[in-house]
């Protein structure tokens, strides 16, 4: 019944990704050196996707063989693989443009700012319309070649409705596990090169952000795009098609008969109207953006959320039936109720995360205040501003979760993900928007352009630095709802319904084992990141040392910043590999050696402590990273005080904290529940296991 409907949106949003493209292409570069510069850049992140995609593209032929040799079968291994390449081919599309829009924000800077904004926000919507378009055409692919039952309307059994949300759960499974390698592989690229830049640069040889003279600083503006761009995509990318399919894996096992069949199609019809808010949101955005950028851009994300709260609310009135959920009835506008829990509570977790880390409220300037003692200080205070940040997202969290399940039990908490997640095509245009301006920011720097244009571009990339924060915390709080969607499918397919017991000795110490994954899986991108750094801090030395007048700025004297990249590339490649794995093969070795109850507390542990740790390390290195910022404004004795000194040693310490670990921590609770989701029909203890 549904099924044309998001494959109609799917192309939609692709043919405005065509239209957005070709007008980004259009704007003028500008001059020799900002084409030079921005070619560089390109270069080193096609490089980077090139390889890493690679290393990925083994993997997945490996597991998606493996898959199609167990009893889930070779129409799982296919959905897997078609995940995988779908989450790649976002990635690459919204990077290619991401890397061309950076010099023409630049250019376009020097007619002021509606100008720039309106280039710098049409390559991230290309990001994000990829993200939505790609996304709802590779599951409507997958559901129509594999799942006929669940379009068709066709009288069917729950067993058959659960065997073909079976394949479909491997397209997501496909998608988080891009996801985990992109986020992990491209923050290790980005964090590793930024620390380099900003130790060696700023703090050792006293020179500007984004100075030329500077060999890492190329390094630092292609992990802004590998990184907050084709690695945000992929995030978000998995987070949306893991919700979907978490509210349909649900309905085909509890509701499968009269009016209870829509309820499987349901979340793709509510995606769709997504799709048409966000387009909308986005041109509205390009349209009224002038002196405000902010203004303009929340704008157009409340726009989107509006839209599609309305449109749903027709959605469920057209349909007009209530249904019924494990022997409880439920009216027509539950799910509608639960959906917009979802839109509303994810405006709020971002807004409270606006709030914690924009230098407009206080935790930020206290930040900065307490910087003029020294850098110990403003660590610990930017830990703690983390750590406070947390009760508002749980609290707003708790409360949607209670509500949706109120009105529609576990299916509206699933829906309640759907809900946060239907405007993503807003929410990554508007935070890819971000590292464009910054990268633009950094062409003007390198190109030696008239301050007037900085002054543009630092003001588009201030208010990047928001749309970040609030994205990250959209990010987190998606991938709670949705991580709570896949368990609960998890639990049904296991046959544990809605409980697991806590007495359970089995369960109790998945729980614990759980809770710790998260914590042992940062340490290991910390440490990736500091192996990056080093390496790139003693090359960045060695040629301020070796090549003659470099750090002098002598004409014509270049830094070699092709082997920067390549180092951060190599370093990148290495760290991922084991926390990408680590995601994979701990649900499949504890779920077939210790068993399916013992999954289900891990998986509860790992969401739990999960979130937490997402949600402080986000928050933290947000609000240390724009008390730096703040600072450079003039605050507080401006850049060189010490106030500035210590806030730059506390951005290096927030930044991996924001940009590596916090992003991949919500992947790997969403990859190790899909991952369990897709083994639970061969688990042992469980039927047909």
């Amino acid at each position: 019944m549904f099924l044309g409907i998001p494959i109609a949106s799917g192309i939609l949003a692709l043919i405005f990704v065509v239209f957005l493209a070709i007008g980004v292409r259009r704007k003028p570069e500008g001059g020799e050196t900002m084409v030079r510069i921005a070619g560089e850049i390109r270069k080193g992140a096609k490089a980077f996707l090139r390889r890493e995609y690679t290393t990925v593209g083994a993997i997945v032929i490996i597991l998606g063989g493996g898959i199609a040799l167990t009893s889930l079968g070779w129409r799982t291994g296919a959905s897997f693989a078609l995940g995988a390449a779908v989450s790649a081919l976002a990635g690459y599309i919204g990077m290619s443009i991401a890397t061309r829009a950076n010099s023409r924000t630049t250019e376009a800077a020097k007619s002021g700012v509606k100008s720039a904004l309106g280039v710098a926000v049409s390559g991230g919507a290309v990001m994000g319309l990829s993200v939505v378009g790609l996304s709802l055409l590779g599951l409507g692919a997958v559901i129509y070649l594999f799942a006929p039952n669940l379009w068709s309307g066709a009288e069917a059994s729950s067993s058959v409705l659960i065997a073909e949300t079976g394949v479909i759960n491997g397209f997501a499974m496909g998608a988080s596990l891009m996801a985990l390698f992109a986020r992990a592989g491209g923050g290790i690229f980005t964090k590793g090169a930024d620390m380099a830049a900003d130790l060696v640069g700023k703090v050792e040889a006293g020179i500007p952000e984004d100075d030329p003279r500077n060999p890492a600083v190329i390094a630092d503006n292609v992990g802004d795009n590998v990184g907050d761009v084709a690695g945000l995509g992929a995030d978000l990318l998995e987070s949306y098609v893991e919700s979907i399919i978490a509210s349909m894996a649900l309905a085909a096992a509890i509701a499968v008969t009269g009016a209870g069949r829509n309820l499987i199609l349901l979340p793709l019809a509510i995606a769709a109207i997504g799709v048409v808010g966000s387009i909308i949101g986005i041109f509205f955005t390009k349209l009224v953006g002038r002196s405000n950028p902010q203004a303009a851009l929340s704008g157009g994300t409340y726009l989107a959320a509006g839209l599609t709260a309305a449109g749903t609310y027709f959605l469920f009135q057209w349909l007009g039936t209530p249904f019924e959920i494990a022997g409880v009835a439920y009216g027509q506008m539950g799910p509608f109720w639960a959906t917009l829990a979802g839109i509303g509570s994810g405006v709020l977790i971002g807004l409270t995360s606006e709030y914690y880390t924009s230098s407009k409220y206080k935790p930020v300037k206290n930040l900065a205040e307490a910087s003029q003692t020294n850098a110990a200080i403003t660590v610990t205070e930017g830990l703690a501003v983390g750590m406070e940040s947390l009760l508002l997202p749980v609290i707003v969290l708790g409360a949607a979760v209670m509500f949706s399940h109120y009105v529609a039990g576990m299916y509206g908490v699933a829906m309640a993900a759907v809900g946060m997640l239907a405007t993503t095509g807003m929410v990554v245009s508007v935070d890819s928007y971000g590292p464009i301006a910054d990268n633009a920011g950094g062409i003007a720097e390198m190109a030696k352009l008239d301050p007037s244009v900085r002054k543009v571009t630092d003001n588009l990339d201030a208010v990047g630095n928001t749309t970040a924060a609030i994205g990250k915390g959209f990010a987190i709080g998606s991938a709670a709802l949705a991580a709570l969607g896949l368990l609960s499918a998890y639990l049904t397919s296991i046959g544990s319904g809605e409980m697991i017991s806590l007495s359970d000795p089995l369960v109790l110490a998945g729980l614990l084992f759980g809770a710790m994954l998260p914590f042992f899986f940062s340490s290991t991108l910390f440490r990736a990141v500091v192996k990056s750094a080093n390496g790139l801090i003693a090359e960045v030395r060695r040629q301020f040392e070796k090549i003659p007048g470099l750090r002098e700025g002598k004409e014509g004297v270049l830094p070699d910043s092709a082997t920067c990249v390549d180092l951060a590339t190599k370093h990148a490649l290495r760290g991922m590999i084991v926390p990408g794995m680590l995601a994979i093969l701990v649900p499949v070795t504890v779920g077939f050696l210790v068993g399916p109850l013992a999954l289900a507390g891990l998986l509860v542990g790992a969401i739990a402590s999960g979130v937490m740790l997402g949600v402080f390390t986000a928050n933290s290195g947000g609000a240390m990273h724009n008390a730096k910022k703040y600072i450079e404004e003039g605050h507080f004795g401006g850049k060189g005080s010490v106030a500035h000194k210590s806030a730059v040693v506390g951005d290096t310490v927030g930044d991996p904290l924001k940009d590596t670990v916090g992003p991949s921590i919500n992947i790997l609770i969403k990859l190790m529940t899909v991952v369990s989701l897709v083994i639970a029909p061969i688990l042992p203890g469980v039927m047909g296991g």
